[in-house]
């Protein structure tokens, strides 16, 4: 990592969608668009803000929490692919020391999962009662950064199938809960029986929302109901149906339909005028550093390019409340060799990245 030094980031800076500048200069490690006396350090290129994964796990593998310097190692991957903010959507371990590493990403926590008992991942979540649920989201709340994930479907072995975890009664009183609190509301969900219910209750995000359907996708457009599809992840649900076929077969063919699917729900989304944001779900079993072909994923599933590139950069820094390339905002970008905006695959081999005004690597 550098020394933090002025620099001048000339070529084309993509300050938001519809607007891009030929400069800007970074000083005492935030973005000016006045040009200092200092002499500056030239970086050229297309930039863009830091990229968002609003889907990401630092601090979990697939067997639950991991050490700092395994911590450490997924952080840095994330931000050598120009991720510079991430949305934590659930982690067992304590991962606040990042916060005071200046060469690591930023991260919007929501604290640790909240699952019905054996309803979920061994060792990823508190695992409840749905009588407790209000009182695990208020303590989440409390020590997340402003949201909480709960596990809104799963496995039902019983029933051999994907099933809703939580009855209406306890979401509504719980969703209630963390608003008051200050708290956004997010739910991992694949199937389609809890969508209903969880928007009906006041949830701000469902995750993955393989189940949506005509019947609810006008519900989440009405109500505002962001989704964060992770298709890199749902890539993963073959070999995950392969693997369940002898045991529990209806689970199995569920899985092969959502996936079969995924596009056409993608965009049916999208076309509906709901949020759409870029996560990987990295850090259970998939690996860090996917947010390009996240992107891609949503370009292949028929999301214009230019707004795929908003659900990882302007778009999503707005939804979390985070600043992208303002005056004044810490400089955290990412600079390209050729316009991502041409071809979104650009993504995948950024020139430079810049975190709080330092050129890594």
């Amino acid at each position: 990592m550098s020394d933090r030094v002025v620099l001048h980031v000339k070529g084309r800076v993509l300050v938001g969608p519809e607007e891009a500048r030929d400069e800007l200069w970074v000083v005492d490690g935030r973005i000016s668009y006045e040009r200092p006396r200092a002499e500056a350090v030239t970086v050229q290129g297309w930039a863009l803000p830091g990229l968002v994964d609003a889907h990401c796990h630092v601090g979990l593998d697939a067997h639950g929490a991991v050490d700092e310097t395994t911590s450490e190692k997924q952080a840095l991957t994330d931000r050598d692919a120009g991720t510079l903010l991430i949305r934590d959507a659930g982690s067992p371990a304590d991962t606040r020391w990042i916060d005071d590493r200046e060469d690591l990403p930023k991260i919007i926590r929501a604290g640790r999962h909240i699952a019905r008992t054996r309803r979920y991942i061994r060792n990823f979540a508190h695992e409840i009662e749905p009588d407790e649920l209000v009182g695990h989201v208020a303590r989440e709340a409390q020590r997340g950064d402003g949201w909480v994930k709960l596990v809104g479907d799963w496995l039902d072995r019983e029933a051999g199938d994907l099933g809703a975890c939580w009855p209406r009664g306890a979401v509504e009183a719980a969703i209630a809960e963390a608003h008051r609190l200050g708290a956004r509301v997010t739910a991992h969900c694949f199937a389609e029986d809890s969508l209903r219910d969880l928007v009906e209750a006041g949830i701000d995000c469902i995750e993955h929302a393989t189940g949506l359907t005509e019947d609810t996708i006008p519900l989440f457009a009405e109500r505002g109901v962001a989704i964060v599809p992770t298709l890199v992840n749902i890539a993963t649900f073959p070999d995950l149906a392969a693997g369940g076929e002898s045991k529990f077969p209806r689970w199995s063919a569920h899985m092969r339909r959502l996936y079969q699917r995924r596009y056409d729900t993608v965009r049916a989304a999208y076309d509906a005028g709901i949020p759409v944001f870029v996560g990987t779900d990295a850090g259970g079993s998939l690996a860090h550093g996917l947010v390009a072909a996240e992107v891609a994923e949503l370009v292949k599933a028929g999301i214009p390019p230019l707004q795929a590139l908003s659900a990882t950069t302007w778009g999503a820094r707005q939804w979390l409340g985070r600043p992208a390339l303002e005056e004044g905002a810490p400089a955290d970008l990412v600079v390209y060799d050729e316009d991502p905006r041409a071809d979104v695959r650009a993504l995948a081999a950024p020139s430079r990245v810049i975190l709080n005004g330092r050129v890594i690597g």
